[in-house]
């Protein structure tokens, strides 16, 4: 535990989806905004080890940190708005702490006594708050979860017992919570955060500040109200007004004064807030010159959370390019060869992103194949890249039956493949595969190298030779086809150093055709966009005015 850090855990209360993840990310921003050091951390009470094998549907998308871990999205929302460098310690969950409690108790580290939720569970969540201090200023713990469900209490437990640990003046609780407006009574309802601080306080933790989620600023008698029954100063209570934009909420605490409090709860001394460039991009956002339409072809478009990390990519390229960017989400599963012309009309690029399993394929497909010969802009990302090599090797190269193995494995042209056997760039031992294996331990995961060919789309956009991005996938290019399908027209526009892996592939005669093995929507930030994103979406502007 590194002296001197200060821990800022961020609990929510009433509902879930309040937003305690931009919550969290927010006040990252601001600190580091007065020159502070910042990590943040995701403590989630689901008892999955990883996100990794939960369907998009129930848990939305799953972010890749560099270290290869499978985390949380909100671990996205703190990456894109801070500079905290985050890992397999930023995420633990309610199976990942049970689950090296449980690998201790067989190996007999807790010498024959009987093992229980206080104090080895919670001893363990401690512990796993402390990995990530280091020599950080400030250590912002989000709780998963909301006040009153049963999974969370270990972990309320934990941080309620970290304060006495650690000191209390190093320790504050920020509580997120809703209060709602009752439009047939014209006004606002205290009552729901009344409860829910009364939940917090039952187990022992007394919030130092309310951050209340609501529609309109709240006015003084309203947080002098909330103030009285939840037994905090009046000056402690903020309105975490709605906004239309996800990156105007740190420009909402500042004006409110929230990190002129924290610092004063934490009696740490820093500079005033340099938020100029942070709202240089915001007003670029909600005053566009621009507009684009892109059509996101996939199968999870029913909930966008799905695609989290990619919607923000997209926006962070819209920003660069002064530019609002219309997102047409497409199911792959519904398009055919009839209606792709009528559903893809009024598209000016098109997008297929990562996923796994057959279904929907043959649509991604043809999405493909319509943005390759009416000359759209068109970017695969990992399974969108495989969609476009199957396309280009069924139509350009005369394989007619070419496929993945993972849709087809019997395929006689398998294009895309499962590679039994590669070397992990990162731990140099040979990894071995087959469709048999765990589906969440054989993937290519984290931060690989890729080199970069000259005179092609990436070059480009990278300007460099050398780039890291990371990966979520199995199944890999053929090289077995490399010849044939280069001869068609294919552009290998990116490979690992020894050549053995294709990471990036492109088309001649084309506008902007690009698809990339890796997924680069997790590097992306608003004041940093993506060079692919940026690049994409210029070339779809280009094409909306010719």
């Amino acid at each position: 535990m590194a002296e001197n850090t200060k821990y800022i855990f961020v609990t929510g209360g009433v509902l879930s989806s309040l937003g305690k993840g931009l919550a969290s990310a927010a006040i990252g921003m601001l600190l580091e905004s007065r020159g502070l050091s910042v990590t943040i951390q995701k403590l989630d009470p689901y008892i999955n080890v990883d996100p990794g094998t939960m369907n998009p549907f129930q848990h939305g998308e799953v972010y890749v940190t560099d270290d290869g871990t499978e985390t949380d999205l909100d671990l996205g929302h703190y990456e894109r708005f801070t500079n905290a460098k985050l890992g397999k310690d930023n995420n633990f969950t309610t199976g990942k702490i049970y689950h090296q409690v449980i690998t201790k108790e067989r190996r007999g580290e807790y010498l024959g006594g009987t093992v229980q939720v206080i104090p080895h569970i919670t001893d363990e969540i401690k512990q796993s708050i402390c990995l990530v201090a280091n020599a950080t200023d400030v250590v912002i713990v989000e709780i998963g979860g909301t006040i009153g469900d049963i999974e969370s209490l270990p972990f309320l437990e934990a941080i309620r017992q970290f304060k006495a640990d650690v000191g209390a003046s190093n320790v504050i609780y920020i509580h997120l919570t809703l209060v709602p407006y009752i439009k047939t009574a014209c006004e606002v309802k205290t009552k729901p955060t009344q409860h829910s601080v009364k939940e917090l306080r039952s187990i022992g933790i007394q919030p130092d500040i309310l951050l209340c989620r609501t529609e309109s600023f709240l006015s003084q008698d309203i947080k002098k109200k909330i103030a009285l029954f939840c037994n905090v100063e009046p000056e402690a209570v903020f309105t975490a007004k709605d906004v239309d934009c996800i990156y105007e909420v740190p420009l909402v605490y500042n004006k409110e004064g929230l990190g002129d409090v924290i610092l004063k709860k934490l009696n740490i001394w820093a500079r005033a807030p340099r938020l100029d460039e942070w709202r240089e991009m915001v007003e670029k956002f909600k005053n566009p010159r621009f507009s684009v339409t892109i059509a996101i072809v996939g199968k999870y478009v029913d909930l966008t959370e799905s695609y989290k990390s990619l919607n923000e990519a997209l926006t962070h390229g819209g920003i660069s390019n002064e530019a609002k960017v219309n997102l047409q989400f497409v199911d792959s599963t519904t398009l055919t060869r009839e209606n792709v012309d009528k559903v893809m009309s009024t598209c000016n690029g098109i997008l297929v992103p990562g996923g796994f399993g057959s279904r929907g394929i043959e649509g991604k497909i043809l999405a493909a194949k319509y943005a390759r010969e009416n000359k759209i802009p068109y970017f695969g990302i990992c399974l969108g890249m495989q969609m476009a090599v199957i396309e280009i090797a069924r139509n350009l190269a005369g394989l007619e039956d070419a496929n993945g193995e993972e849709f087809n494995p019997h395929t006689p042209h398998p294009v895309i493949y499962l590679m039994k056997e590669w070397v992990d760039e990162q731990t140099q031992q040979v990894e071995k595969r087959d469709e048999t294996s765990d589906k969440g331990g054989t993937m290519r995961l984290g931060a690989y190298p890729c080199m970069l060919e000259p005179d092609t789309f990436a070059h480009k956009a990278y300007k460099t030779e050398a780039i890291s991005e990371r990966h979520r996938h199995r199944y890999e290019f053929n090289n077995e086809y490399k010849d044939r399908l280069v001869k068609a027209g294919l552009i290998i526009s990116g490979s690992s150093p020894d050549h053995e892996l294709v990471e990036i592939v492109e088309l001649k005669d084309h506008p902007w055709f690009l698809g990339c093995q890796f997924h680069p929507e997790f590097k992306s930030k608003p004041r940093d966009p993506h060079p692919l994103f940026r690049e994409f979406i210029k070339a779809s502007l280009k094409n909306a005015r010719e």
